[in-house]
C-alpha cells in the first residue's frame, strides 16, 4: 500500500490530491499487465472503464486514418494517466487506438471512483480538462477528433482542393521566344508547339511577360497590328509564378487575385512548368473557387447580389469538411474583392477612365483578409498627385467614383460603414501626398485617438488600381517606422488591452444576457490576438496584413517562439471558425442575420474547455504586452 501511495505522489494530476485520499486511491487501484504490441483500446470503439496509469512500460497511442496510417503517434511513459480525457468529455469512447509497446504494467481505477475524485477535486478535475482544450488547438488532432463521415475519406484526402498540392498536377513545358521575335513567328511558335500561352524572354534570359491565343485576337487581329511588330509590343503582365510546394488552393486564389490565367511553376528558385486557370479548374470540377469564375462573369447588380448570399452556402460547406478557418477566410476575402472589382470596373464604365492613377484599398478585417458575414464596408482611395490646375477635377472624380461604388456595394449586400470609414467620405479620399501627411500626422502625435484611425489604415491593402502608389507609401512608412515612437507603440498596446478575455477569476466564462441568452461577444474575445500581433508587426516593420501571415512573419524573425506561434494562431483559427460557424447557421438555420454573439448554451463541453484555454493564452500574451510596450504589468 506504502508503495502504490508514493507513487501516486509522483503521478500527475493525483500529486494534486490530499494523502487521506490518495490512500483510499490506492486501495481502489487494480494491477493490470499487458504483453508487447497488445492493442488496449480502439478509437471511437473501446469503452472506458475508467483509467490506466503506467507503472513499468510504454503506451502507445495514435489515430488510424482511413487508409490505416498511424497519425498523431505519442509515446506514455510511466507516470502518465490515460483515459481521463475520454471518461470526462467524450461518452466514455477512446479517443485514440492505444498499443502496449513493450511489456507494460498499469494500475487501473474504476471510472465511478474516477468521477467521484473529479467532483470533489476542481484542480484534479481541470487538469483533465485543460489538456483536453490544449489538444483542442491543434487542427489535426480536432479533424480526427471530430470522427469524418464516409464522404470526406481520410484527413489527407478529406478535400483534394485543400491538401493536394501543385507538384501533384500535371503542368506543360514551357515554351518561349525573344522579346525581338515577330508577331507572326511568335504565332507560329505557338501553332508548331500546341500550346495557348507563349512566355516572352528579356535581353537576360528572364521571362517578362506572355502572349496567348486571346491576346493575339485581342491586341492583334481586332486592332490590325503589323504582324512584323516585336511580340512585347502586346505581351501581357505580369508574370506569376507559384512554388510547386504550393496548395491548389493557394494557386487559385493568386490567379483570382492577379487576374492572371497563367502560372508559371518554380522549384527550388527555377521554373519547371506552367499551369493554365482551366486545368486547375478542371481539377477541381466540385470546388467552391469555380463559384469564383461564375461571379467574374456576373453582368448585374442584382447577379452579383444573389454571388453574395450564396457565399455562406460554401463556407458551412467548407467548415463542416473540417477545413481550416484560414482557408474560409481566404474564400471569402477572395469573393468579396472579385464583387468590389466588378463593381469598380462598372463604376469607370460608367463615368469614363480616371483622370490620374489610383488604388482603391479595403480597411480592418477585410484588409487583413479576415471576412465574416457580419461585415460593413471599410475603403478608402489614395490617387497620385497632379498639378494645381487638375487638383479639382481629379478629386470631383474620385469622390463621385467612390460614392457609386460605396451606393453599389450597400446594395449587393456590403453595408455603409457606421463609422464613416469609407471613400465617398471625403476624409478618406485624398492624394498620396495627403495620406503621408495623414499617416505622419497619426505617428507623430500618438494619442489614443489618432492610434485607432493609423491601426485602422495600416490593416490596409490595394483591391484596384495601381500598386506602385501603395509600394510607395509602404516605403515612407518603413522609414517613419524606424524613428523612435514610443508612444505610437504605448498607445497600440493600450488598445490591445482594452479587450480581456471573458474569462472570470475562477476560469468561468463571463457571459452577458442578450435577447433572454447568455452570450459572449466573441469578435471582442479575437481583438486582443489582432490588436497584439499588429504592435509587434509593426514594431518590426512588417507590412504583411493577414493576422496568420503577420504571425508566421513574427516567428520566421524570432520575435514569436514556436510555441508562442502555435499557440496564438491555434487559438485565433479555433474561435474565428466557431464565429464563422456561428454566423453560417443563423444565415442558413435561423434565417436571421448574422451576429457575434456566441450563445453559451449551445456550446458543447469540450468547446468550453477549449475556450477557457484559448483565453488563458490570450491572458498570457496581454501580461507579455504590458511588460514590452508600457513597461509595467499595471498596463
Amino acid at each position: 500500500m506504502n508503495e502504490r501511495l508514493e507513487f501516486l505522489k509522483s503521478v500527475t494530476p493525483f500529486n494534486l490530491l490530499p494523502e487521506d485520499t490518495l490512500l483510499q486511491v490506492a486501495d481502489q487501484l487494480q494491477e493490470i499487465s499487458y504483453n508487447k504490441d497488445t492493442i488496449i483500446y480502439q478509437q471511437e470503439i473501446t469503452k472506458m472503464n475508467g483509467v490506466d496509469i503506467i507503472v513499468k512500460g510504454h503506451y502507445e497511442s495514435f489515430f488510424y486514418d482511413s487508409a490505416q496510417n498511424k497519425r498523431l503517434v505519442e509515446i506514455h511513459e510511466p507516470g502518465f494517466c490515460y483515459g481521463g480525457v475520454s471518461v470526462l468529455l467524450n461518452r466514455r469512447q477512446s479517443l485514440r487506438t492505444v498499443m502496449a509497446t513493450k511489456g507494460t504494467t498499469v494500475y487501473f481505477l474504476h471510472r465511478r471512483d474516477f468521477r467521484a475524485l473529479c467532483k470533489s477535486n476542481e484542480a484534479f478535475f481541470q487538469y483533465f480538462s485543460s489538456e483536453f482544450g490544449k489538444r483542442m488547438q491543434n487542427e489535426e488532432f480536432v479533424h480526427f477528433f471530430k470522427r469524418p463521415t464516409a464522404v470526406e475519406e481520410d484527413y489527407s484526402a478529406a478535400d483534394q482542393l485543400y491538401s493536394r498540392k501543385i507538384e501533384s498536377i500535371e503542368y506543360r513545358s514551357i515554351v518561349k521566344c525573344s522579346s525581338l521575335t515577330p508577331i507572326h513567328e511568335a504565332a507560329r511558335i505557338m501553332a508548331a508547339q500546341k500550346v495557348s500561352c507563349l512566355f516572352i524572354c528579356n535581353e537576360q534570359h528572364k521571362i517578362e511577360g506572355y502572349v496567348t491565343d486571346i491576346t493575339l485576337r485581342d491586341k492583334v487581329i481586332a486592332q490590325q497590328r503589323n504582324p512584323q511588330d516585336a511580340i512585347n509590343t502586346v505581351m501581357d503582365k505580369p508574370v506569376v509564378s507559384v512554388d510547386a510546394e504550393a496548395y491548389v488552393y493557394e494557386a487559385l486564389l493568386m490567379m483570382f487575385s492577379t487576374k492572371t490565367r497563367y502560372l508559371l511553376v518554380k522549384r527550388d528558385g527555377d521554373y519547371i512548368g506552367f499551369l493554365s486557370r482551366n486545368k486547375l479548374l478542371s481539377e477541381q470540377a466540385q470546388s467552391p473557387l469555380v463559384f469564383i469564375q461564375s461571379v467574374k462573369s456576373a453582368v448585374s447588380d442584382d447577379e452579383l447580389k444573389r454571388k453574395w448570399d450564396a457565399v455562406p452556402a460554401f463556407v458551412n460547406q467548407l467548415l463542416q469538411r473540417g477545413v481550416h478557418a484560414q482557408i474560409a477566410n481566404q474564400v471569402v476575402t477572395t469573393i468579396a474583392d472579385t464583387i468590389a472589382q466588378k463593381v469598380i470596373e462598372h463604376v469607370i464604365a460608367g463615368l469614363g477612365q480616371p483622370p490620374a492613377k489610383f488604388v482603391f484599398m479595403v480597411l480592418g478585417s477585410e484588409g487583413r483578409k479576415e471576412q465574416t458575414f457580419k461585415t460593413d464596408q471599410d475603403n478608402a482611395i489614395i490617387y497620385e498627385d497632379k498639378a494645381n490646375e487638375h487638383r479639382e477635377l481629379v478629386r470631383d472624380y474620385f469622390l463621385e467614383f467612390a460614392t457609386q461604388v460605396s451606393t453599389k456595394l450597400d446594395t449587393i449586400g456590403f453595408s455603409f460603414c457606421t463609422g464613416g470609414f469609407m471613400a465617398q467620405n471625403p476624409k478618406w479620399t485624398h492624394s498620396l501626398s495627403h495620406w503621408k501627411k495623414n499617416y505622419e500626422e497619426w505617428m507623430d502625435e500618438s494619442v489614443p485617438e489618432t492610434v485607432i484611425n493609423f491601426s485602422t489604415f495600416f490593416d490596409c491593402r490595394t483591391i484596384y488600381g495601381d500598386d506602385t502608389i501603395m509600394d510607395e507609401l509602404h516605403d515612407f512608412l518603413g522609414e517613419k517606422l524606424q524613428e523612435p515612437l514610443g508612444r505610437l507603440f504605448f498607445h497600440m498596446a493600450k488598445n490591445a488591452l482594452q479587450y480581456e478575455p471573458p474569462l472570470t477569476f475562477f476560469n468561468n466564462i463571463r457571459t452577458f444576457t442578450k435577447d433572454s441568452r447568455e452570450v459572449f461577444d466573441i469578435k471582442k474575445a479575437m481583438s486582443p490576438i489582432v490588436d497584439l500581433v499588429r504592435v509587434y508587426a509593426l514594431k518590426n516593420s512588417i507590412f504583411e496584413v493577414n493576422t496568420g501571415e503577420r504571425m508566421k512573419a513574427l516567428k520566421e524573425k524570432s520575435i514569436f517562439t514556436d510555441a508562442e506561434y502555435n499557440e496564438l494562431t491555434q487559438s485565433y483559427y479555433f474561435l474565428m471558425s466557431m464565429r464563422l460557424k456561428n454566423q453560417t447557421i443563423q444565415l442558413l438555420h435561423d434565417h436571421t442575420s448574422p451576429d457575434n454573439y456566441i450563445d453559451i448554451s449551445g456550446l458543447s463541453k469540450i468547446e468550453r474547455v477549449t475556450l477557457k484555454e484559448i483565453f488563458k493564452v490570450i491572458q498570457n500574451f496581454q501580461t507579455k504586452i504590458k511588460l514590452t510596450f508600457t513597461s509595467s504589468l499595471l498596463g
